[in-house]
């Protein structure tokens, strides 16, 4: 089977599916439950606290516009470790909830089409303080972390899982986000998937300023061999799957 054109791989890009979509037959518009705000944690699963909002004492107070004017991608880092506070700030900065609407509905930190959030963060601790090298995932209901696995060789698999790309295994920690497509489908049907990329870039750049404001630098990487990642990280590569990623370190 051939692969898609460059126009064809274009239209994705269009917003023509709006012109023809038929929102009655979507689920939010059958009466369907919508699914939950987050994946539930396994039981029993360690979970790690994390600092609150408001009590960070390692994240420093940036004008927006410096954070802006600094905000580059950086591929090299110092040996120091992120901080559990610094950690605990870039993981609400990028996925954190504000308030409730209702048990399936919340207004987060970042934009999302409809507030359907259909993203989790995977976190892959390579050197952070209190935290095992090991892969975890944010709970922002809880804000708490959910340890899912530990990998012998972390730092290699996400060398390997980025076509090689060293500076991944120097980071403190990658953010792997994850789509849960049906979070938007619900509401979107077939509409829902550029919806879903939109998502990921307004999450990424929260990550790139709020690095600013704990001396960190970011590095975003959309370049990775899907199937290893979603291995890597017990996705299903169906219901769940790897769309984005970014290493974070202190400079």
């Amino acid at each position: 089977m051939s692969a898609p054109s460059v126009n064809q791989r274009r239209e994705f890009l269009k917003a023509t599916i709006w012109q023809h979509m038929d929102f009655s037959r979507t689920d939010q518009h059958r009466g369907v439950p919508p699914p939950p705000l987050e994946m539930p944690a396994p039981s029993p699963a360690k979970l790690i606290a994390l600092s609150a909002p408001g009590s960070w004492k390692n994240v420093r107070v940036v004008a927006v516009e410096t954070a802006i004017r600094r905000r580059q991608s950086h591929r090299e880092y110092s040996n120091a470790p992120l901080q559990m506070d610094e950690l605990s700030f870039l993981l609400w900065a990028t996925q954190g909830i504000r308030s409730r609407i209702d048990a399936a509905t919340a207004l987060r930190t970042v934009p999302s089409a409809g507030a359907r959030h259909a993203l989790e963060i995977h976190l892959c601790a390579l050197n952070v303080a209190e935290l095992e090298r090991a892969v975890y995932r944010y709970l922002p209901v809880r804000h708490q972390l959910v340890l899912e696995r530990t990998v012998p060789q972390l730092a290699r698999e996400l060398v390997a899982g980025a076509f090689g790309q060293q500076f991944v295994a120097e980071a403190a920690a990658v953010f792997v986000w994850a789509a849960v497509p049906y979070r938007m489908e619900w509401r979107y049907g077939a509409a829902a998937h550029k919806l879903i990329a939109l998502d990921a870039g307004h999450v990424c750049q929260n990550l790139y300023l709020a690095c600013e404001a704990i001396g960190a630098g970011c590095c975003a990487v959309a370049a990775y061999h899907q199937q290893m990642m979603d291995e890597l990280l017990g996705l299903d590569g169906e219901d769940e799957f790897a769309i984005y990623m970014a290493a974070v370190g202190k400079l």
